[in-house]
């Protein structure tokens, strides 16, 4: 494929940066910084998309994913799993891109390349899942996780403020598809703190205005996009764990996940510390380990998911060290 010809695919397929503007999502603004963060993990995110889908093979993106900031290069591989995604999602031949960059240059970001596919899930024919649904039987939930923060990012309206959910969700295509709802709520919440701003006081109030027995897995992907994003200060943070009330085992788990999604990557930031030191009261090592040693193996579905089996046992781990709240 010539040169011009991948930039004009780049172009009729990347999304517009003008949509990750907090004033064009109609999202609260805390603060000129918190805006910045946010945006530019937006723009990163496209970015990325762009890189995979104008590159010639996965090198060439790999080299371009290398130059971004490590604060938000995360977010660059994520939007870069999207643009594969996609791509695959096309019907012609020459499918297998997203597997290829799990085995290659995206193994060390599998958490947000799952994520990433969840994104394209949104975006294609779901008759069209097949030919890029994950395989990892225990990764392949983020999926639903990323599918879940497109929908609630893009579709606030109905997927925050009337609070939609798919009633007969048809992936994964076995029993466990019952448990999909849970993982969209997960990637609802992480949403759930780039339509509050970072501002601790407006996310909680926005989950707490879901129906009770949803905001268990809305303030996980809260606890991960804060410890992930980042954006809040350490005394936020703490009113985050107050309002969380007990749902600070969520929290923390989510940030657990957050940790270990940016230890194994190479991409830890001093947001990433603050967080995993007051709302799990450790270290994002330590938080990795906990997610490592808790880590199903073999992955055997039963009345509950493998996945949510293993998310309960960091939670009861990590919370178990985790400081009080303080006002």
């Amino acid at each position: 494929m010539s040169a011009s010809w991948r930039a004009v695919r780049r172009r009729l397929m990347t999304p517009s940066h003008n949509e990750t503007k907090l004033s064009t999502r109609g999202f609260h603004e805390k603060s000129p910084e918190a805006r910045e963060t946010l945006e530019t993990v937006g723009a990163t995110f496209l970015d990325g998309y762009a890189f995979a889908v104008e590159a010639r093979n996965q090198d060439e993106t790999h080299q371009r994913l290398e130059q971004v900031p490590v604060r938000f290069r995360g977010f660059a591989y994520e939007g870069a799993a999207m643009g594969l995604a996609m791509l695959d999602g096309l019907p012609v031949p020459g499918n297998g891109r997203v597997a290829a960059f799990l085995a290659g240059h995206g193994a060390a970001h599998r958490y947000m390349v799952h994520v990433g596919v969840g994104w394209a899930m949104a975006r294609l024919p779901r008759f069209r899942w097949a030919s890029i649904a994950p395989t990892d039987p225990l990764l392949r939930w983020l999926a639903l996780d990323g599918y879940g923060f497109h929908q609630a990012y893009f579709r606030t309206q109905r997927y925050v403020r009337e609070q939609y959910r798919d009633p007969s969700f048809r992936w994964p295509g076995d029993e466990t598809r019952r448990y999909a709802g849970h993982a969209v709520d997960q990637g609802i919440g992480r949403a759930l703190w780039f339509i509050g701003g970072t501002d601790p006081a407006v996310v909680s109030d926005l989950v707490d205005s879901f129906a009770a027995d949803r905001r268990a897995d809305l303030y996980s992907g809260v606890g991960l996009a804060a410890c992930y994003a980042g954006g809040a200060s350490e005394a936020e943070l703490l009113y985050l764990l107050e309002r969380a009330g007990h749902y600070r085992p969520q929290l923390a788990q989510g940030i657990a996940f957050a940790s270990t999604t940016r230890v194994e990557s190479g991409l830890l930031t001093p947001h990433t510390e603050m967080a995993a030191r007051l709302l799990c009261g450790m270290t994002p090592q330590q938080a990795t380990e906990v997610c490592s040693r808790a880590r199903p193996d073999p992955v055997v579905d039963g009345r509950l998911t493998a996945y949510e089996v293993w998310r309960r046992e960091i939670a009861e781990r990590v919370s178990s060290d985790a400081p009080e709240a303080r006002a």
